[in-house]
């Protein structure tokens, strides 16, 4: 009688997609271990004897500690991870709303070399470009358009 032969080792592909398989599952579970431990300390319920006790238990037994705390507490895992990318992206949208406000903002000086130059091409008369030159200088607006006085019914 022979020795019995494994189907998966008499064909070296198939011995390689089993290989490869081991590894992708051995590489998918160390990120989920890596998730639980950070859901552990991101998670604001718990108490600091909780967040030990998780640990403990990822750490001494770790196949049976993550498949338990993905069972216990995978439902809020997906809150706290879809909290946080909408906590991010808040943030990033301000980021952008500022920095593209701060850009667009027009100082005093440039205000005043506007107006000169509307005074200048005739566009404003003198009295409009002393009134203009008043509100940039006190804080309380901006030069007006071509063709527009301040406080005209354009601006109001």
């Amino acid at each position: 009688m022979s020795a019995p032969t494994y189907l998966a080792y008499d064909f070296p592909l198939l011995s390689a997609f089993w290989a490869i398989l081991w590894f992708f599952l051995w590489v998918l579970w160390i990120i989920l271990l890596f998730r639980v431990i950070a859901d552990v300390f991101r998670d604001d319920d718990l108490s600091g004897w909780a967040k030990a006790g998780w640990l403990a238990f990822t750490v001494l037994l770790p196949f049976l500690g993550v498949f338990v705390y993905v069972i216990a507490r995978g439902k809020g895992m997906g809150r706290r991870e879809m909290a946080k990318a909408h906590a991010q992206q808040e943030a990033f949208d301000s980021y952008v709303r500022q920095t593209a406000a701060g850009g667009a903002a027009r100082s005093s000086v440039d205000e005043l070399h506007r107006l000169s130059e509307l005074r200048t091409r005739g566009d404003i008369t003198e009295e409009e470009f002393v009134r203009a030159k008043e509100l940039v200088l006190s804080g309380h607006g901006t030069a007006a358009g071509p063709g527009t006085a301040p406080g005209s019914a354009h601006e109001r």
